[in-house]
């Protein structure tokens, strides 16, 4: 299999290149960037000086980092950077390995600055024009900038970082010891927007309407009239993968919908309603919920149930694929947060992304992936624009196994229609309350466990329902979410009321880390 993200190194867009020296907020950076409507990539700090020039970057910012430049295996970038012409701006470590390496001197103040800062400006700069003379940003740093190198001038100054920013305009390179990607500094999109327009000249084209203008041309040339399939999910990722696809070609794509049983209350009906009924999309709905029982009969352990729902997805989809004749090509949703968490040399392996429902390498098709070069937001920008239903673009992540991992223990007809019917007043009371979009993901989960109650004066023995909601920007981390008490309430009496076999409902007040958003 090959792979391909249409929109990398598209000319229609200027490419600003974010270097990571390890940073937590790397993403962060680029992010904001895409904020501004400028298209953004991230890059280790090992890549050769010329091949970030051979992208023809309209400029380049240093990522923060957990070093000093002090230390022996401290990360740098080669100082022929600073000579190429094109703007640098480095933030946090970044503006102080530019100053390091350009002579001036980073020093050891044996205390650090964290948290909210107030901020002096010290002379005119383009990066704080219209801005008043102190206001506060965010600080994150131990050592400190002391002296500027030759020829740059101090713009700006903290109580412990006496050099807080700092640039040579004639050069355009430009640092900052704060974090301006970050909301805590209230005008640091404002300070990266006039990095990037006024001292680069950045075109503000990045825009959802562009990025499928380009993504419909790359595949067009990318497919021609070959036969495309697609292994929709009807998850946000895949479903605008799918929709964007048929933008380009039409008729010439199929999707295949494989229903493992393992769905939520209706999921199965919408994505039929939306892709074949709105879009009128070739869809094969493939109708498999008996096999997955099947294959999950009696198996308890989680990563077991991964592999058998893995392995029976393959077989079905292969099933339904050797009767679309002569498809070439394979859709994909991979996103760009897929591609860093999978691994760099700066960024530790979160998880491997692999192929569309762990689709067997010696499949002989190539792989579209229009969604490489996006963020979530974005993905979920694109999928507006393309008229998806708010179900589908709004939809709250949901795992590729389903409820099977939100069963602990195993895997029952009984168990499943329990956990749906649970799960659906979950889903439907967050909605009714306003919270559903403000929720990364709210959910039922049902250990495999009996408990004692008492129903209308008669001792029960019945299975409890574990309520799990938490807020995140992006699943790394999460916090669990402080859910109204009358909704928690209102949640508890509609599930013992409403779903028979069920006695106790509980709230889960864990964060990740410790744990984990889902309970296997």
């Amino acid at each position: 299999m090959s792979s391909t993200g249409p929109l990398a190194g598209d000319p229609a867009f200027d490419t600003v290149l974010v270097v990571d020296f390890g940073a937590q907020y790397a993403q962060l950076i680029a992010r904001r960037v895409r904020e501004a409507h400028v298209y953004s990539e991230i890059v280790p700090h090992t890549m050769p000086v010329a091949e970030m020039l051979a992208r023809r970057p309209k400029a380049i910012i240093l990522s923060g980092g957990p070093k000093s430049v002090h230390v022996e295996s401290a990360p740098a970038i080669d100082p022929e950077v600073y000579d190429s012409g094109v703007p640098v701006l480095g933030i946090c470590y970044g503006a102080q390995l530019l100053a390091h390496q350009l002579g001036g001197s980073v020093a050891r103040t044996g205390r650090g600055e964290y948290g909210r800062t107030p901020l002096t400006l010290l002379a005119s700069s383009l990066l704080f024009a219209d801005q008043p003379d102190t206001q506060d940003v965010w600080m994150s740093h131990f050592d400190a900038i002391a002296t500027t190198p030759d020829g740059f001038v101090a713009t700006a100054r903290a109580p412990d970082a006496p050099v807080a920013a700092f640039e040579h305009r004639g050069r355009r390179l430009y640092g900052v010891q704060f974090h301006p990607e970050v909301v805590h500094t209230a005008r640091g999109q404002e300070i990266l927007k006039r990095f990037l327009y006024d001292v680069c000249g950045c075109r503000p084209n990045w825009t959802r309407t562009s990025i499928i203008e380009a993504s419909v041309q790359a595949i067009q040339a990318q497919v021609g009239s070959d036969r495309v399939l697609c292994a929709l999910s009807g998850g946000v990722d895949s479903s605008v993968a799918a929709a964007l696809v048929h933008k380009a070609i039409g008729s010439q794509l199929t999707c295949v919908y494989v229903d493992t049983g393992l769905m939520r209350a209706g999921e199965a009906e919408q994505v039929e309603d939306t892709f074949r009924g709105q879009f009128q999309i070739d869809l094969v709905r493939a109708k498999a919920g008996d096999r997955f029982l099947e294959a999950l009969h009696e198996v308890v352990e989680p990563e077991e149930k991964r592999k058998a729902i893995g392995a029976t997805f393959i077989r079905v989809f292969e099933e339904v694929a050797a009767d679309v004749d002569n498809a070439r090509f394979l859709v994909q949703g991979t996103l760009y947060p897929d591609v860093i968490e999978s691994g760099t040399e700066d960024a530790a392996r979160i998880k491997s992304h692999h192929n569309v429902g762990g689709l067997p390498a010696e499949m002989n098709l190539e792989l579209i992936e229009p969604l490489r070069s996006l963020f979530k937001d974005e993905v979920r920008a694109v999928g507006e624009e393309l008229g998806l239903p708010e179900e589908i673009v709004w939809r709250q992540p949901f795992p590729g196994p389903g409820l099977a991992v939100r069963i602990v223990g195993a895997v029952t007809p009984e168990r499943l229609e329990l956990l749906r019917a649970a799960d659906a007043i979950v889903l439907e009371e967050v909605k009714r309350a306003g919270l559903y979009r403000s929720l990364w993901q709210s959910f039922a989960v049902l250990p495999a466990v009996h408990t004692v109650g008492v129903m209308g004066d008669e001792r029960t023995y019945a299975y409890p329902v574990v309520i799990r909601a938490v807020t995140s920007d992006d699943a790394m981390t999460a916090d669990w979410a402080r859910l109204p008490y009358d909704l928690l309430e209102r949640l508890s009496s509609r599930i013992i009321g409403e779903v028979a076999g069920v006695n106790r409902v509980a709230f889960d007040v864990t964060s990740k880390p410790p744990g984990t958003i889902e309970w296997e």
